[in-house]
Formats: structure tokens, sequence, C-alpha cells
């Protein structure tokens, strides 16, 4: 009998921490759902209560449950239609530094593109460059 409270406790502590870990941010009012799991953690009877009766939203209109790992939890808009399966993306073999290195190369392109651009835009007759005045 005396190990009922505190599992009680303990029961509440981990719905809290649950309902509050696979809300979206969206649905988190107050503080930052961090800040909300750090409470309950820290002060599980209190923390979850307030948790309850303050932190989270509460829909009028009920949605379906969402897991851990569903995408929709992170996205704020409304979940897309379910597309048909694709054939899966080809993957990146080039290492790390191959990767820098293209960025790399990618920049220096950029730069010239705009050196370039100055440059026409100089030539062009009548129009004095910037730096004459």
């Amino acid at each position: 009998m005396y190990l009922l409270l505190p599992l009680l406790v303990f029961v509440l502590m981990v719905a809290a921490l649950v309902d509050a870990i696979t809300r979206r941010d969206d649905q988190v009012k107050h503080l930052p759902k961090f800040a909300w799991v750090l409470f309950i953690i820290f002060l599980p009877f209190l923390g979850s209560v307030l948790w309850f009766a303050l932190g989270r939203e509460w829909d009028r209109n009920p949605r379906e449950s969402m897991s851990f790992g569903d995408p929709r939890r992170w996205s704020r808009d409304e979940p897309a239609p379910a597309r048909p399966a694709s054939r899966p993306q080809p993957r990146d073999y080039r290492t790390t530094a191959q990767q820098l290195a293209d960025l790399e190369r990618e920049i220096e392109i950029a730069e010239l593109e705009a050196e370039i651009r100055r440059r026409r835009a100089q030539d062009v007759p009548g129009v004095q460059p910037p730096d004459a005045g």
C-alpha cells in the first residue's frame, strides 16, 4: 500500500514525458518543449500536473496519434497525401573532402561569374564605373 502513491506519481510522470516528447513544437505552450521535459523530470508530480494543465495544446478536433519516428511530428503543415512509392534516391559516395572541394569550386565559379558581370557593366559605353566620380 505504501508503494501506491510513488507508483502513481511515476506513471503520471512517464505519461507526461511521453506526451510532451511526442507533441510538435507548435502544440506546446508557455515554455519550450525541452524546458517542459526537464521540468517534468526534476519535479515529477508538479511538472506532470502543470504539463497537463498548462503546457500542452488541447485540440478540439483530435487528430490521429503519431509515433516517435513519424515525420509528420516535425512539420507544422497538415500531412500531405500519401505518395506512390518511388525509386530510392541515389547515394552520394563522395568523401567529405571531395564534397568540400566541390563546394569550393562552386564558390570560385560564382566569384568568377560575379567578376565577369562587374567587368561587363564597366565596359558598357556611357556608363561610368562605380569608382569614377
